[in-house]
């Protein structure tokens, strides 16, 4: 017993030691970064972040920003001049703003550039494909398609459960799968198929809506939630402040490889730690080695097998944060990210 404790203690003053190795590295820059760079439009936190260092995620320490700027980042807008200091033992970046000329493009450069491409992650803020229960259970269910058709699609009316609150855009989807984290067998969350929007427009007996759009068949027994917002924020990219590990537990579309700019699902949320604008490592497990001594001649020898240490493959950023998983945007890796892939803090 006090062996295992004592292995516990140590391994716990191994990862502080890690962090705080981590947090105390010099910035490094990248090989060519530019002393001086407009902001144009298009460009994001990231992609500026990547253009001036090494390691993106610590742009937060190129501004000297403490803990709560970086959850409240200020804003940099198209048209701005980023200048690199270099004249300091740590590096540091200033700014100036020109002036816009012609007049009608200065409306476009009063929005603040975002932390990374909407257009990458807009689909998985706007659809709730992960509830932290199983909401759906509770919600509106369709009884009945228009004209007794067993399926319905954009343009038919389908008829609900009465519904309380009616707001006018819902949206409707498959009743959702639970997901299972790897190694405790935990039910995380529950992600749920979307099939399509729904205008409300009345409540009587039953709730009557319009099918708006539909990417799938709508049948009896399909659910309807009311639409979120679709607001997308920006959160400046900088790593977890403790150690936190996870897995890849899914891949949208039911696909089992996914690349740069792709989306993941990791089984790890706000009761890890995890909040909006975290960035993780992610890695490839590495494989097995079989020792075979001087001879391949394994009838005369006893071979041992060894297991290789993961290797790092590449960045995710996490932009959307459930209690116990979380969606997180790959922002380059090596090679295709896979189910049941590591991510930890970098």
């Amino acid at each position: 017993m006090r062996r295992i404790i004592f292995a516990l203690f140590t391994g716990i003053l191994l990862t502080s030691a890690a962090i705080a190795v981590a947090q105390t590295k010099p910035l490094e820059l990248a090989a060519d970064a530019p002393d001086r760079y407009v902001v144009l439009p298009g460009d994001t936190l990231w992609s500026l972040s990547s253009k001036f260092l090494k390691d993106p995620y610590r742009w937060g320490e190129l501004w000297n920003l403490n803990r709560e700027e970086i959850k409240n980042p200020q804003l940099i807008y198209p048209g701005q001049v980023l200048t690199l200091n270099r004249s300091k033992s740590t590096p540091s970046l200033e700014i100036s703003t020109v002036k816009l000329v012609p007049r009608e493009y200065i409306e476009q450069f009063k929005r603040g550039i975002p932390s990374i491409s909407p257009a990458k992650i807009e689909p998985y803020l706007i659809e709730p494909l992960v509830t932290d229960d199983d909401v759906l259970a509770e919600a509106a269910r369709v009884v009945a398609n228009d004209d007794g058709r067993v399926l319905a699609g954009a343009g038919d009316l389908i008829y609900t459960t009465p519904v309380e609150q009616n707001p006018r855009l819902w949206q409707i989807f498959r009743p959702a799968t639970p997901l299972i984290d790897p190694v405790t067998k935990e039910v995380l969350g529950y992600q749920a198929l979307l099939l399509g929007t729904a205008r409300w427009l009345k409540t009587g007996q039953l709730s009557e809506f319009r099918v708006l759009s539909s990417k799938q068949e709508i049948l009896t027994g399909d659910r309807l939630l009311p639409a979120p917002s679709t607001e997308i924020n920006s959160y400046l990219p900088h790593a977890p402040d403790k150690m936190i590990s996870g897995q890849v537990i899914g891949i949208p579309g039911g696909v089992e490889f996914a690349g740069t700019n792709m989306v993941v699902t990791i089984n790890r949320g706000k009761r890890d730690g995890l909040e909006r604008g975290h960035v993780l490592v992610t890695e490839f497990g590495g494989g097995t080695v079989k020792d075979r001594g001087e001879t391949d001649r394994e009838i005369l020898h006893t071979y041992e097998t060894y297991q290789l240490p993961d290797n790092r493959n590449g960045l995710m950023f996490v932009f959307r944060v459930y209690e116990r998983v979380s969606y997180a945007l790959v922002m380059g890796s090596r090679r295709v990210v896979t189910l049941g892939d590591p991510v930890r803090t970098p």
